[in-house]
């Protein structure tokens, strides 16, 4: 199987639907609705993460950052080797680069990111031969709900403009 495939028969659509119940509670904060969550090698979250930029502020605080500060915490080791990171949308450049910082390798995410992504589409930071650690991607699970939830966030006038 490619790096980019779908896996069939495999637990990632339920682990994706972990990470959307956290997008979806990113809405409340007027954040976009992407969340994330973080597994052990049992398949047990000992991390999760949504957007929170609007909510403290911090451009840093993607869900996939967020979830990863959370399960290094739980672990109590920044090395995060053996664990899955799910996301409900493709990874950006900074959140590619604490991916790799933190040796996760396996990422699975939803919908693709045509305009910032880091990992197949714009760029392909999680895959680059050129860095000291490379990750297993798996794109699409859930394609179609991800996307849609993006969609409609973005297509609601009454939510406040993207800065």
């Amino acid at each position: 199987m490619s790096a980019l495939e779908k896996p069939q028969g495999s637990r990632h659509g339920d682990w994706m639907r972990l990470a959307l119940v956290e997008a979806e509670a990113a809405l409340r904060s007027d954040d976009v609705p992407v969340g994330a969550v973080i597994l052990d090698t049992d398949g047990q979250v000992i991390g999760r993460g949504r957007n929170e930029r609007e909510l403290h502020q911090d451009p840093t605080a993607h869900a996939e950052i967020v979830a990863i500060r959370e399960a290094a915490a739980a672990t109590g080791d920044w090395h995060l080797t053996g664990c899955t990171l799910v996301v409900t949308l493709e990874p950006c450049v900074m959140c590619a680069g604490a991916i790799l910082a933190a040796r996760l390798p396996t990422v699975v995410f939803g919908a693709w990111d045509e305009k910032a992504g880091a990992s197949g589409s714009v760029y392909d930071v999680l895959r680059d031969r050129r860095l000291n650690h490379r990750v297993e991607v798996f794109a699409g699970v859930e394609e179609e709900i991800c996307g849609a939830l993006l969609r409609v966030f973005f297509e609601n006038p009454a939510r406040r403009a993207i800065r």
